[in-house]
C-alpha cells in the first residue's frame, strides 16, 4: 500500500464531508498556528485571560439572541467549553476510528475560528505533533510516527492524546464553569462519547462507534468519568431506540427547564422515547 501524504488528512476530509458545518485545515510542520482575525489559539483559551473573556462574550450574546434572556456566567462558560471541546475531541477520535491513527495535538498546535459565516460550527487549524499507529500501517513510514503494539495500546494513546489536549483547556474554563476535577472530566467524557457517536451515525457506523467507545472508556480510565453509558429503550411499536446517560449536565435546563436534552439524566425514559421518535420521524 502507498504511504499516505499525511496521517490524518483523509480522516479530516471524510469528517468535513459528512459534517460540512465544521472546517479543518491541517498546517504544515513549519506553519504558525493562526491568531487574530477571528482565530483564537487553544493555548489562549487555556490561559483563561482576555481571549477567553472575548470567546465567552460571544456565547453570552448568542444566548440573549436565541432565548431572549441572559444565562448565568457559569452556564455561559459551560456552553463555551462544549463549543470548543466537542469538535476538538473529533480531531483525535475520528482519525483513530477511521484509520487507527492517533495524532498528538498540544494546545499550542490548535486554533479555533468560530465566526466563519459558511461554517456554523467554525473551523479548526491543526498541526499534529506526531501520531501513534498500529504495526503494518503504511503511515508508519511518515515522520513523527510511533508504532504501538496493539489495539489496547492504541486506545491508551487516544485517552492520553485527548487528556493532554483538554487538561489545560479545562484548567482555563474551570473557574468560569464553577466546576473542578471530576465534574470537568465528566464533561470531557461526554464530549468524546457524544461527538464520535454522532459522527458514527453520519458515517453509517453508529453501532461500531458505540462498541469502540465502550472499549475506549470502560469506566476505569482516569481522569475520565464512568462509561459511555449506552442503553436501549423500546418505542411504541417495539422499535429499538438507542440512548445514553450523560456523565455531566450541559446546563441547558437553566434556560428551558421543560426542554432537557435527550441524554440528560433529568430526562425520564418516557420523555426520551418521545424525543427520539420526534427526531427520527
Amino acid at each position: 500500500m502507498p504511504v499516505p501524504r499525511s496521517a490524518v488528512a483523509d480522516a479530516y476530509a471524510r469528517l468535513t464531508e459528512v459534517l460540512p458545518e465544521l472546517g479543518i485545515t491541517e498546517l504544515a510542520a513549519g506553519d504558525a498556528v493562526p491568531s487574530g482575525g477571528g482565530w483564537v489559539p487553544a493555548a489562549a483559551l487555556a490561559a483563561g485571560g482576555g481571549a477567553l473573556d472575548a470567546f465567552l462574550a460571544r456565547d453570552d450574546a448568542q444566548v440573549v439572541r436565541d432565548y431572549g434572556q441572559r444565562a448565568r456566567p457559569d452556564v455561559v462558560a459551560s456552553f463555551g467549553l462544549h463549543r470548543y471541546a466537542w469538535p476538538a475531541c473529533l480531531l483525535i477520535t475520528v482519525p483513530w476510528f477511521l484509520h487507527r491513527r492517533v495524532p498528538r495535538l498540544p494546545v499550542t498546535h490548535v486554533a479555533y475560528d468560530r465566526g466563519a459565516d459558511d461554517l456554523p460550527m467554525g473551523r479548526l487549524a491543526v498541526r499534529p505533533d506526531g501520531f501513534a499507529c498500529l504495526p503494518g500501517d503504511p503511515a508508519a513510514a511518515l515522520p513523527g510516527a510511533r508504532v504501538v503494539a496493539d489495539e489496547d495500546a492504541l486506545r491508551a494513546e487516544v485517552r492520553a492524546a485527548v487528556a493532554d489536549h483538554l487538561e489545560p483547556v479545562l484548567a482555563g474554563f474551570g473557574p468560569r464553569t464553577r466546576r473542578r476535577g471530576r465534574a470537568l472530566w465528566g464533561m470531557a467524557t461526554d464530549e468524546i462519547v457524544e461527538g464520535l457517536w454522532y459522527v458514527g451515525e453520519l458515517l453509517g457506523e453508529q453501532e461500531r462507534a458505540r462498541r469502540e467507545l465502550e472499549l475506549l472508556l470502560p469506566g476505569t480510565t482516569r481522569p475520565y468519568v464512568g462509561t459511555p453509558a449506552f442503553r436501549e429503550l423500546t418505542g411504541p411499536d417495539g422499535e429499538p431506540l438507542p440512548t445514553r446517560d450523560r456523565a455531566s449536565c450541559c446546563m441547558f435546563y437553566t434556560l428551558r427547564p421543560e426542554d432537557t436534552c435527550v441524554t440528560c439524566p433529568r430526562t425520564c425514559d418516557a420523555d426520551r422515547v418521545n424525543k427520539l421518535l420526534a427526531s427520527t420521524g
